[in-house]
């Protein structure tokens, strides 16, 4: 582009052919035109002797460029492949007339042989991909198909990147910023930057034809980026029509997510239609500026493209201040300077919020006291919501470390401080689709991560509600190993800390709600079956039950211990409930601090509480030893290895004593004390890793109990330094790994 001082503006405008069907499409006419496959048409001369040729031979050929159906044996041609394209010939011999081209260019691409196309044939395919055909060659040896895939993709490679009118035109764009006449120039003069109500032909910025593997099917099904882009540009159109564009706006974006490379296309795709548009702040008009605002809060587009988006918002606001549009644009670029990594696309509720440029509404269950409703935006941190909470409920005085939690009735998981509140919404969004049980709805709540001081709590605060609950919790999960006697009087204590005084009108909870229950069925189940046999007796049983004639006789004892088992559970289960009823009557009088205080007395008597513990299988040695079930409790002080429903560890190692530990795989957790290396399988190895890095990071500045209060040898001058940054505000489980060990999957940073 120049500019001359005299006369009138000369330009250079970089401006493509148009088609003569007057549609409103930029294509890059001459190299799009040499790339297709031209079949046995005129002016193909003979083969001669090619001093460029890279690769010669004979190879078998699909009929007409490889349409799905029925196999058909293929037929066997002489390929050349040179420089610039691949051909193929009748013959080898000198003058052999030429059947076909395929012009070689940077969007060419091609794929490598795959087993399952071998199995089905016999052959091992080479597919090359070209704008509208593909070839797909066939030859009976691995090598030699592999020789050609290189070969073709060398040649690929080599090329110099094709660039659409689009990319060129937003180069222009970007270098004559400065220059308002020059931009209204080449905005007037090329109609592809425009507004149009034409259906797109071709994607604005340039994709690979075919794709990186026809041979696995694509999730969702989709098809090529190139047709993809087509399609999407369809879904746009659609929107301006749309009574309720939020479900098509959600399944953009999901295209989107699954499809990354499509990110810029859509981009530019919108800035298209919002340029020039024929009603400016319309209600079709503004559909577009809803998607692209749900766009800016979940991809970051490349810095090209962001760069030509700025400017379009920034040409908008001046074009139409004070409008919609440029509210939206200041919003738009507000996000932008926000937006991080998704894990998933706005759930409905988001979508809603977004394009009305609101905050959304977030319910978070606080065990103990009334649930708390948080403003959030598309950037809100699982930190930052729980830094709000920790404010709003008194607790910045705590030595405690709180989170937020993934909860539903049967699971829970602590969410990372980094996390996205909003991707947890869209999961559990997701999840209620497809569950239906009233059971597995999820929720968040804000609980106790890591207990540091559990003994100087005041009773009349909100923390000690929390702990409550979460003693409570423990307790009827089964990790609370004391007496039934004690299970009954901690029942009773619970039934006074809801209801107060016993009454017959009273809301008594299910038993599951009060009593571990699954402890009674272990115990039940165990003295039916009297004593345990070898897991090789109950695979002879189950062998006899199947194969002998006897065998059905068999399946019926088996059926008449489980229906006598389930009757005995009956009756012990409404005699425990008599015995809880028959103690809690004796608390008439007691108020609600004082039985949720004396609750926790009991509690506190089991010397691990304050741990969390995880069911893990430990392997004493990693030659595929028989694994034990045990639990592994994590507290402040020590790790401690318990056997399931024993009070007492039977081995503990203060923080001081362990050298190192990690994440081996997805179910695999290490942890080096001295000279031994232990071994334990968990689903839950990220939540162990985080959870001693959490403790280990408060030791290293000074959160500890008192020394005193430590076991022997566990000193916090024993422990090595971390060399991590003090925890913010003791919010979250942390996200950085520990001594170079490999942060936890999921708490992503």
């Amino acid at each position: 582009m120049a500019t001359s001082s005299e006369g009138p503006l000369q330009l250079s405008l970089t401006q493509p052919v148009r088609t003569s069907s007057g549609s409103e499409r930029s294509l890059p006419v001459s190299e799009e035109m040499r790339s297709l496959i031209t079949e046995k048409g005129p002016g193909l001369g003979p083969v001669e002797e090619d001093p460029d040729a890279i690769v010669k031979g004979w190879l078998q050929r699909e009929a007409r460029g490889g349409v799905k159906g029925p196999w058909i044996r293929p037929r066997k041609y002489w390929f050349v492949l040179t420089h610039d394209s691949l051909d193929y010939y009748s013959g080898s011999e000198v003058g052999a007339r030429r059947l076909g081209t395929l012009v070689l260019t940077s969007l060419c691409s091609v794929q490598w042989p795959d087993k399952q196309t071998y199995k089905e044939t016999g052959y091992w395919s080479v597919t090359v991909f070209g704008r509208k055909h593909c070839y797909r060659l066939y030859t009976e040896h691995l090598n030699e198909a592999v020789h050609w895939v290189c070969a073709v993709q060398k040649v690929i490679h080599s090329k110099v990147p094709v660039q659409t009118p689009t990319q060129l035109l937003v180069h222009d764009i970007e270098e004559n910023r400065g220059s308002p006449e020059i931009l209204e120039q080449i905005y007037r003069c090329n109609p592809v930057l425009r507004y149009t109500s034409s259906p797109l032909y071709a994607p604005l910025l340039p994709f690979p034809y075919g794709s990186a593997d026809q041979s696995a099917p694509s999730p969702r099904g989709y098809m090529t980026l190139r047709d993809e882009a087509v399609k999407l540009f369809n879904s746009l159109q659609q929107l301006e029509s749309e009574r309720d564009p939020v479900p098509l706006i959600q399944g953009v974006l999901q295209t989107c997510l699954d499809l990354q490379p499509l990110v810029d296309e859509i981009y530019c795709q919108l800035v298209k239609q919002t340029t020039a548009p024929p009603a400016p702040g319309g209600p079709g008009n503004l559909r577009y500026w809803q998607l692209l605002t749900c766009m800016s809060c979940t991809f970051l587009p490349s810095p090209p493209v962001l760069r030509y988006l700025r400017s379009h918002l920034g040409r908008t606001e001046s074009e139409f201040p004070g409008s919609e549009m440029a509210e939206f644009g200041r919003f738009i670029a507000a996000a932008l300077d926000k937006t991080q990594v998704r894990e998933c696309v706005p759930s409905l509720d988001e979508i809603v919020a977004l394009i009305q440029r609101q905050h959304m509404l977030c319910t978070v269950h606080c065990p103990g006291t009334a649930a708390c409703t948080v403003a959030i935006s598309s950037h809100t941190t699982a930190e930052e919501v729980a830094r709000e909470l920790v404010a709003r409920l008194g607790l910045s005085q705590s030595p405690n470390v709180f989170a937020l939690y993934e909860q539903s009735r049967h699971h829970e998981r602590p969410v990372g401080r980094a996390t996205l509140v909003a991707d947890v919404l869209t999961r559990f969004e997701n999840l209620a689709g497809e569950e239906t049980t009233q059971e597995s709805t999820w929720r968040l709540c804000f609980k106790h991560y890591g207990f540091l001081d559990t003994e100087n709590v005041s009773r009349d605060s909100v923390e000690f509600a929390l702990l409550f609950e979460q003693a409570h919790e423990m307790v009827i999960r089964g990790y609370v190993p004391t007496s039934e006697d004690t299970l009954q009087s901690l029942a009773a204590l619970r039934l006074q800390s809801l209801n107060s005084d016993f009454s017959t009108h009273a809301p008594v909870p299910r038993p599951e709600e009060l009593f571990p229950v699954h402890a009674l069925h272990s115990r039940l189940r165990a003295s039916c079956q009297g004593p345990r046999r070898c897991p090789g007796a109950r695979l002879r049983a189950g062998l006899l039950a199947g194969a002998l004639p006897w065998g059905h006789s068999l399946a019926k004892q088996q059926a008449e211990q489980d229906q006598k088992l389930r009757g005995h559970l009956r009756e012990e289960g409404a005699s425990m409930m008599a015995a809880i009823v028959d103690r809690w009557k004796l608390l008439q009088g007691m108020g609600r601090a004082e039985a949720m205080a004396a609750y926790l007395a009991l509690v506190r008597e089991w010397p691990g509480f304050g741990s969390t513990l995880f069911d893990v299988d430990f392997h004493t040695s990693p030659e595929g030893s028989c694994p034990q079930r045990l639990w592994l409790g994590v507290g402040a002080k020590a790790v401690s290895l318990y056997k399931p429903g024993e009070a007492e560890p039977f081995d503990s190692f203060c923080y001081g004593r362990i050298s190192s530990f990690g994440v081996s795989d997805s179910s695999t957790f290490h942890l080096s004390v001295g000279d031994r290396d232990l071994l334990f399988e968990c689903s839950r190895v990220d939540e162990i890793a985080q959870l001693l890095h959490t403790y280990l990071t408060s030791l290293g500045t000074g959160q500890t109990p008192p020394r005193e209060e430590l076991a022997d040898g566990c000193r916090p001058g024993d422990s090595v330094d971390s060399g991590l940054p003090p925890p913010q505000q003791r919010l979250c489980p942390a996200s950085v790994p520990w001594r170079g060990q490999p942060s936890a999957g999921s708490f992503p940073i």
